[in-house]
């Protein structure tokens, strides 16, 4: 599961550009502008973002009109809210967590922060595995 963290003390467009990647989404195109985004990072700006949708083959009047309309924000400031409640204070942030039977919500195993190798990854789930139940 993936969620909206934009961090705008670092990056200014960064609400819009979550924003924008929902936007790409209503065509079936999120991954491809998360991807993109992601990539280019310094090129954020609203004609950015217009331009990196037309890129991916997106209708940038309709990515536009999506921007200016809104209809996005409030599930990327969902996102935020929610990954501030978890402990989230940057991005990359990961949980490994197992549902539990009969939980409404999951429980966190670890926490893994920030860009790690894959070693990090197999490290966490390994020792989880390895775990007393």
């Amino acid at each position: 599961m993936v969620r909206d963290f934009p961090l705008e003390s670092v990056h200014p467009h960064a609400f819009k550009a979550a924003e924008a990647t929902h936007c790409a989404g209503e065509t079936g195109k999120y991954w491809g502008m998360h991807e993109r985004l992601f990539a280019h990072q310094r090129a954020l700006s609203p004609a950015d973002l217009l331009a990196h949708a037309q890129a991916l083959g997106v209708d940038a009047a309709a990515v536009a009109e999506c921007l200016n309309s809104g209809r996005h924000a409030d599930r990327v400031r969902r996102g935020i809210a929610e990954g501030e409640q978890a402990g989230v204070r940057g991005t990359p942030t990961f949980f490994l967590a197992v549902a539990e039977p009969g939980a409404p919500t999951l429980r966190v195993l670890r926490v893994i922060r920030g860009a790690q190798p894959f070693a990090a990854f197999k490290a966490a789930i390994d020792g989880a595995l390895a775990a007393p139940r």
